[in-house]
């Protein structure tokens, strides 16, 4: 049965939109429809910022205990509706169930929880012999969320800006609506006082000029492509907002002569696959001594083969489809592209079972012999598709590297953890991920050049959401 959402959150009450304009989403697993939500027009907005710029003062000057109380109600609150969460991330993003929990949900409630101990912080200054410092939350933020990791991009945004003291309009992606919408009526049950969150769905396209240039918004946080970035920085621009910016990679993954094979090329074709892809920091673009190559294709070619795509409600499902049929074909035409320019595909393109055919899957691709003037190396795809490319000597690995306009993240497998941190000061990378490590939400996340400004998660994350006083003794 379709769901059929009618209202938005707005001013601590479910509210009728201005327009009868609807939002379809559809279940990606079967192409059929999930839930349809309303789309939030520029009165809807205005309505939601309106009401977070009035709630300000009050929230802002909050004691951090009691902001911290809250942000823990809300976990709870996460906690108990676990199941809703997880089902609204299956039905309308695909992630199999087997990896929904932990990936997708659980792993977002414990960093949500995570923030609450951050609200102190807020009360530190730093004195100096003639002046003092001190934090301040920045004022009104709108925070727009990406499709792939809807409830954890979503905590990596709003926890930090709670725990600040901020006040936020919550805007998801079209195509992942529905765990804001459940969230919303969570943070309502949670006491949160009105106009402190509102949650407008709406279509990125139609509304995000208007969201990001809103003379009552004193910051945006986006998390989407390189394109929408400099969409979103130049509507900003104007008002001079605070923007914090997480967008596209094609991260380097550089596995070091005398690393242990097995485990790094696992490793790295495990950190592609899981999410269909669909992983903005994922490791991409593997590189491995030309001398080692056959053993690496084998050992790719091995791990590869049990992320077969299936349907996402059955348990043993490691890979669901791709988000939309439109990323499917996006994904498909980077892979025909790689073969038109003479990559090599040693797995990938194998027929789908009949029952998948309805759904946006793209079978687990992987490319070697791939060269950095190759689309393949230099665009991101998004989807399950890894490259290998070989090299000779350490320097040539790490000015492949290098040879990106992005900066997301990174990853090193050496010898050993001493060597593996050595190569990783030569990368030019926001992260990097040492001898198979896993994401960290306590650890700063935020790109260098084309793959955005600032940092998400963590104190870091925090501070972002701040502006800093000083008083002159």
């Amino acid at each position: 049965m379709t769901a059929a959402y009618q209202q938005l959150y707005i001013n601590g009450q479910w509210i009728s939109p201005h327009s009868d304009s609807q939002i379809r989403v559809v279940n990606p697993a079967n192409g059929e429809l999930y839930a349809t939500v309303p789309s939030a027009n520029t009165d809807d907005i205005d309505a939601a910022i309106h009401a977070a710029k009035a709630a300000f003062p009050r929230w802002s000057a909050t004691p951090a205990k009691y902001r911290a109380d809250l942000i823990n109600t809300i976990a709870d609150g996460m906690q108990a509706r676990k199941d809703e969460l997880i089902d609204a991330i299956i039905h309308s993003m695909g992630c199999p169930a087997a990896l929904a929990d932990e990936l997708q949900v659980q792993g977002s409630i414990d960093a949500f929880r995570s923030f609450a101990s951050l609200t102190q912080h807020m009360d530190d200054t730093d004195t100096h012999d003639n002046f003092i410092t001190m934090k301040e939350a920045v004022g009104v933020c709108v925070l727009i969320n990406p499709w792939n990791y809807p409830l954890s991009q979503l905590v990596g945004k709003l926890g930090p800006a709670l725990a600040a003291g901020c006040t936020a309009i919550l805007k998801p992606a079209e195509q992942t609506p529905v765990q804001d919408l459940i969230l919303a009526d969570i943070i309502h049950q949670a006491g949160v006082p009105a106009g402190v969150v509102n949650v407008l769905t709406a279509v990125g396209a139609d509304v995000g000029e208007y969201l990001c240039s809103h003379k009552d918004v004193d910051m945006v946080s986006f998390t989407g492509s390189t394109l929408a970035g400099v969409k979103v920085a130049q509507a900003a621009a104007p008002g001079v907002k605070r923007v914090c910016q997480e967008l596209g990679g094609k991260s380097p993954y550089i596995i070091a002569p005398g690393a242990d094979l097995a485990a790094a090329v696992r490793y790295g074709v495990e950190d592609v696959m899981i999410n269909a892809g669909q992983t903005c920091c994922a490791l991409t673009r593997m590189l491995v001594p030309a001398t080692e190559l056959e053993t690496v294709e084998r050992i790719a070619a091995e791990a590869a083969s049990e992320w077969r795509p299936g349907n996402p409600k059955e348990q043993q499902t490691m890979m669901g489809p791709l988000s939309s049929h439109a990323q499917q074909a996006r994904v498909k035409h980077y892979i025909e592209q790689g073969i038109k320019e003479g990559a090599r595909m040693i797995c990938g393109g194998e027929p789908l079972d009949d029952s998948l055919l309805d759904g946006a899957y793209v079978a687990p691709t992987i490319f070697s012999d791939v060269t950095n003037d190759m689309t393949i190396a230099r665009e991101e795809i998004f989807g399950p598709v890894l490259c290998i490319m070989p090299y000779d000597t350490l320097e040539e690995a790490i000015a492949i590297a290098n040879d990106t306009p992005y900066g997301l993240s990174s990853g090193v497998y050496g010898k050993d953890t001493d060597e593996a941190k050595q190569i990783a000061r030569h990368i030019r990378a926001g992260q990097c991920y040492i001898q198979g490590a896993l994401f960290n939400t306590d650890a700063p996340f935020g790109g260098y050049k084309q793959s955005g400004n600032g940092r998400e998660w963590g104190l870091s994350g925090l501070h972002e959401y701040t502006e800093t006083k000083a008083l002159i003794i």
